[in-house]
């Protein structure tokens, strides 16, 4: 355990030390999810990178998962399972998208989760993270009810720009 909020806590100091540069355009959601958001899920104890070498069914972790959205093949970046069995999507965005005040990423998750019938699923762009009620079904007017905690004990005040 003390492991795991040592890593944690070296992410979290290396994205305020930066944070400038990551919220900037240039930096995209790839880069995000492989500096920030696997090693945030690894340390947690989520096998993101199938290190056990689990067969596909069987995998914690499956990256681009395949459902079905209103008649459309979509892909949640992130679907986290237990024995096989889907628990929650992780939907990631880059920094500069301000995913407090923007509807569509949280309706875009909310979509994906209701359509798989599950409860819950996050949405993060490493800066914060809400976790969402998917139970019913989203429109895109919805101002969804969210828990969003942001990271670290620092809070840039300057206002992203979208």
């Amino acid at each position: 355990m003390k492991e795991a909020l040592k890593q944690i806590s070296n992410l979290v100091e290396r994205f305020e030390r930066n944070i400038e540069a990551y919220q900037s355009h240039a930096y995209n959601e790839t880069q995000l999810r492989r500096e920030f958001i696997d090693p945030f899920f690894e340390a947690l104890g989520w096998d993101v990178s199938n290190r056990a070498g689990y067969a596909e069914q069987y995998k914690d972790v499956i990256h681009e998962d395949a459902i079905k959205v209103a008649g459309a093949t979509k892909a949640p970046d992130y679907c986290f399972r237990i024995g096989g069995v889907r628990k929650f999507f992780l939907e990631t965005k880059k920094p500069s998208i301000d995913i407090k005040a923007q509807t569509s990423p949280a309706y875009q998750l909310r979509r994906y989760a209701w359509s798989a019938k599950l409860p819950i699923s996050i949405l993060t762009d490493f800066e914060e993270l809400a976790i969402y009620d998917c139970r019913l079904r989203p429109k895109p007017s919805d101002k969804p009810r969210r828990k969003t905690n942001k990271v670290g004990a620092k809070r840039n005040k300057k206002r992203r720009k979208t």
